[in-house]
């Protein structure tokens, strides 16, 4: 269920006991601490986990907002990146609970990105056989997709997210503000996760995202709100039909596979998960074209959008055995079979789990031919 009050716009995604709602509100930053006593039946104590880059910029601003409600704050602060996204860092959050001595109905705020929402949602679930968490999301990816949903992971050095836990939050909170201070790179590669949702499930939104790129890039709140919100919908759409992904969930997962693999190889340290996804979904075009699925045109259309906002278009130079082997390890696949989302069109995703190696191998050499 959605509602639209002036530039505020809610979505609720029905979960039964598990329900909550996707607020997105400019400046509602500071009213955080208003939201959660309405969660709680008394403010207590909270944690909020933030990283050595966004603490700086907006955890005065939250912890204030907190402490006007009522709140006992406690903090936690990580190093910053995807390379973080480990077990030591998970640590960290968890020694820092076990100090702060939470009890089971107390609640942990992730202030941050995509990484910061993953390893709280997972400590969350972990400390105390789960506690609540709030997602307060800083970037344009957390915005438009890894708040949402309940996904929460660590990587591992064979495979991103494969130590994990389904843990939905109480409360998604999205200031579009805050992105005023992100860096040109990590909106387009935030961007790179709303088209995706044009792509699955929602030509008119695909096309809609070619014509507002610009803007978006240029951070222009009309247009930011409505790509935020679109995209939180679809995202609540599929969660609330496939919450643990035995079905079509899996489909919000196109680009992924290979993309997960081209960050994998890199060691995380050359993409953005963003730019990945992007040229993890070029790839997943060529091999829907390629398999007879999708129309000639498909992939040079997205590469095209892609080129618009920016984003990286080269396919790394790894084999085949390299590019399967790290795929191998996706958390996605089914027994030893890799799965793959493909397109019949713009619009059209659907599952694949019988693409044979060869297949991959004569993607792999379409490249070298360019």
């Amino acid at each position: 269920m959605s509602e639209t009050v002036d530039n505020t716009k809610i979505y609720r995604v029905e979960l039964g006991v598990r329900s909550y709602d996707i607020h997105i509100e400019p400046d509602c930053l500071g009213r955080l601490g208003e939201a959660m006593a309405k969660l709680f039946a008394a403010p207590t104590r909270c944690m909020v986990i933030s990283n050595v880059t966004i603490a700086p910029l907006y955890m005065d601003v939250v912890r204030s907002s907190l402490e006007q409600a009522g709140w006992q704050v406690s903090e936690c602060i990580l190093a910053d990146g995807e390379r973080y996204k480990t077990m030591e860092s998970f640590g960290l959050i968890m020694d820092a609970l076990m100090q702060s001595k939470l009890s089971r109905n107390e609640p942990v705020i992730a202030l941050g990105g995509g990484v910061v929402g993953d390893m709280t949602g997972f400590a969350a679930s972990c400390y105390r056989r789960g506690i609540p968490f709030i997602q307060v999301p800083t970037t344009v990816l957390a915005q438009v997709d890894s708040s949402v949903g309940g996904k929460t992971a660590i990587n591992h050095p064979h495979g991103k997210n494969m130590i994990g836990a389904f843990y939905q939050p109480k409360l998604v909170w999205i200031d579009p503000k805050v992105l005023n201070t992100l860096e040109l790179r990590e909106i387009r590669a935030g961007i790179a996760e709303a088209i995706k949702y044009g792509l699955i499930r929602d030509a008119g939104f695909f096309e809609w995202m070619q014509k507002s790129a610009k803007a978006a890039l240029d951070l222009n709140a009309d247009v930011l709100g409505q790509m935020i919100h679109t995209s939180c919908r679809h995202k609540a759409e599929v969660v609330m039909a496939d919450e643990t992904e035995q079905g079509q969930r899996a489909l919000l997962n196109l680009g992924h596979t290979f993309g997960h693999a081209i960050e994998s190889m890199t060691h995380y340290s050359t993409y953005l998960h963003g730019e990945g996804v992007a040229i993890g979904t070029l790839m997943a075009a060529r091999l829907s074209e390629q398999l007879g699925h999708a129309p000639a045109g498909t992939e040079d259309a997205i590469r095209g959008c892609y080129k618009h906002v920016g984003l990286p278009v080269e396919v790394p130079g790894f084999s085949a055995e390299q590019w399967l082997d790290a795929m191998g390890h996706d958390k996605k696949n089914v027994g030893s079979r890799i799965r793959y989302i493909l397109l019949r069109g713009i619009g059209d995703a659907f599952l694949a789990e019988d693409v044979s190696p060869d297949a991959i191998n004569q993607l792999i050499d379409s490249y070298r031919k360019v």
